[in-house]
C-alpha cells in the first residue's frame, strides 16, 4: 500500500478508475455502431462510489441491513461492491439490423465522461500540490 495523502485522494483515484472504464465501454459502443444486433453498454458506478465514500469517511448512515423475519430464512448473499454494474443502455430505436447504438448519445456521454475525468485529474493535482507544499514547508528550518 502506498502513501495515503488524504481520504478524499483515495476516493478520487477510484472515481478516475471508474471513469476510465466507462470511457472504454463508450468507445466500444461507438466501434460497434455498425454491428448487427449490438446493444450499447454502460456502467453505473455512482452507487458504488457512494458506498466507497461512506466506507472511507466512516459514514454508516447509507448502510441498509436486510431484515430477517424468520431464523430459517437465508441470509443476504455477499456481493463485491467494489465493481461497477454493467447494463445495456436501451430506449433508443433499433435500426433495421437490430443495432440500437445512437452516435449522438454515445458522443455526448463520452464528452460528459471526459469532462468529469478532467475535473478529477485537476482535483487530484490540487490535492497532491497541497500535500507537497506542506512537506516542503516542514523541511525548511527557520
Amino acid at each position: 500500500m502506498g502513501l495515503n495523502i488524504s481520504r478524499a485522494h483515495e476516493l478520487m483515484k477510484s472515481a478516475m478508475d471508474y471513469r476510465a472504464a466507462r470511457q472504454d465501454i463508450i468507445a466500444g459502443n461507438i466501434a460497434n455502431a455498425d454491428t448487427p444486433f449490438y446493444r450499447p453498454k454502460d456502467i453505473s458506478f455512482e452507487d458504488t462510489l457512494a458506498q466507497k465514500s461512506a466506507e472511507i469517511f466512516k459514514d454508516k448512515s447509507q448502510t441498509l441491513q436486510m431484515a430477517q423475519t424468520n431464523g430459517a430464512h437465508l441470509g443476504p448473499i455477499g456481493s463485491d461492491s467494489s465493481k461497477p454494474t454493467t447494463f445495456f443502455r436501451d430506449g433508443h430505436m433499433a435500426r433495421n439490423d437490430g443495432n440500437s447504438v445512437d452516435l449522438d448519445v454515445e458522443t455526448t456521454e463520452m464528452a460528459k465522461n471526459s469532462t468529469m475525468f478532467n475535473a478529477l485529474t485537476a482535483a487530484l493535482k490540487k490535492d497532491s500540490a497541497l500535500f507537497k507544499s506542506v512537506i516542503d514547508a516542514s523541511g525548511k528550518t527557520s
